[in-house]
């Protein structure tokens, strides 16, 4: 018994004298590989390139800047300026504004994973995340100054698709952002069609530019739910008395939002042809009303064709998921304001005057006879007017 024991610790000491020769032998040849190709990290030849990059990103031309960065070098220009006034972004000791505001831009348009961003901008994936949430909470910080300001439609409107809508403020929807979430939270972000997502509430003006966003509610959460919350929030979405949104009819007909009428033809492509005319008040309400209100469904188009890390998950945490929305739209906002000429979006432009909305707001939302009525009287007025001029 003793012998066989004896026999195997030997052969074990065997084993591990063995293994601590071929260790030796394979960091002499790692020290021999390293003495014949050298790698060192010099900072003094890594500033050079990363200058060069930024050179060849936002000064070369405007088309290689807006399809990196989806903004022009002067959009571009005055962004960093705007962040580091305003928003409070800082130049560190190797990295200005501007590299931490490409960084950021650049994320956001492609949907670019960690590694990439930090092989094309010469730096750690620890400082690429670092500026990236730098410049997120600095953009978050500009909401005050990019969102917009609601402006009714008035007498003076001229817009044949907005002129019947005499007190509207334009419209407002859902839409859905895909979301990565922890298994066991996956319950309540699962939409009705099995998608992982958050409901956004986006509000819109006749231009596609934001005036309100909600991105933090649950993909299960209805829309009418999401908007009752949101006039009920601490910083609540105002609607004044004696005007209202165009919505659809996941929204409830209710002071303050006008939906179409259910049962009856409603949307853009139903309307195609001239043999499919409306016949009665009803049917062309609802084509009118489609066409006004199509401009917040564009607009959401827009966003998500400008901005690919809306269109699929992302793998930040749900709170910086909200937040990567509130700045997509915010920065969708900016864009429209300094780029008259947009490739993303060739808009017309409807002149409207403002006239200071301030007054009691909407606090509730449940169905109203009386804004039915009203969207009856509405529906009259606007058939009978067709009618006439045709």
């Amino acid at each position: 018994m003793d012998t066989r024991r004896r026999l195997r610790l030997q052969a074990i000491a065997s084993t591990v004298v063995l293994i601590i020769f071929q260790l030796k032998k394979l960091r002499e040849l790692c020290r021999h590989n390293r003495n014949q190709h050298p790698f060192t990290y010099s900072l003094v030849e890594k500033i050079p390139a990363q200058a060069a990059y930024m050179e060849e990103l936002i000064r070369r031309n405007d088309v290689d800047c807006f399809d990196q960065l989806r903004m022009s070098k002067l959009a571009f220009q005055k962004l960093s300026y705007i962040l580091q006034t305003v928003g409070g972004l800082q130049d560190s000791r190797y990295c200005t504004v501007q590299d931490k505001t490409a960084i950021f831009l650049s994320v956001l348009a492609h949907h670019t994973k960690n590694r990439v961003v930090k092989f094309n901008h010469k730096r750690s994936g620890s400082t690429i995340n670092k500026y990236f949430h730098e410049a997120l909470r600095s953009v978050i910080r500009l909401h005050p100054q990019l969102l917009v300001r609601p402006e009714p439609v008035t007498d003076a409107c001229t817009s044949d698709r907005w002129k019947c809508f005499q007190g509207c403020l334009r419209a407002l929807d859902g839409t859905y952002i895909s979301v990565h979430v922890p298994k066991e939270d996956q319950t309540k972000y699962r939409t009705r069609k099995g998608h992982i997502a958050t409901n956004v509430l986006g509000v819109c003006d006749t231009e596609g530019r934001f005036v309100y966003v909600l991105p933090r509610w649950e993909g299960s959460a209805a829309d009418s739910r999401v908007l009752r919350a949101a006039l009920v929030k601490e910083n609540p979405f105002k609607v004044p008395l004696g005007y209202y949104y165009l919505c659809d009819n996941g929204y409830s007909n209710s002071e303050g939002f006008l939906t179409p009428y259910r049962g009856i033809r409603y949307h853009l492509s139903e309307w195609d042809g001239a043999t499919n005319m409306p016949v009665n008040e009803r049917e062309f309400f609802n084509m009118k009303h489609s066409k006004a209100r199509n401009v917040i469904e564009r607009t959401f188009g827009i966003l998500k064709k400008r901005w690919a890390i809306l269109r699929s998950s992302s793998f930040y945490s749900v709170e910086t998921h909200n937040k990567i929305v509130m700045a997509c739209a915010l920065l969708h906002n900016y864009i429209k304001k300094e780029m008259p000429i947009d490739p993303v979006e060739m808009e017309s432009m409807d002149n409207h005057t403002s006239n200071g909305v301030e007054a009691e707001y909407v606090s509730t939302m449940e169905p109203s006879t009386q804004w039915s009525f009203k969207r009856d009287e509405m529906a009259v007025s606007m058939y009978l007017q067709w009618r006439t001029r045709s």
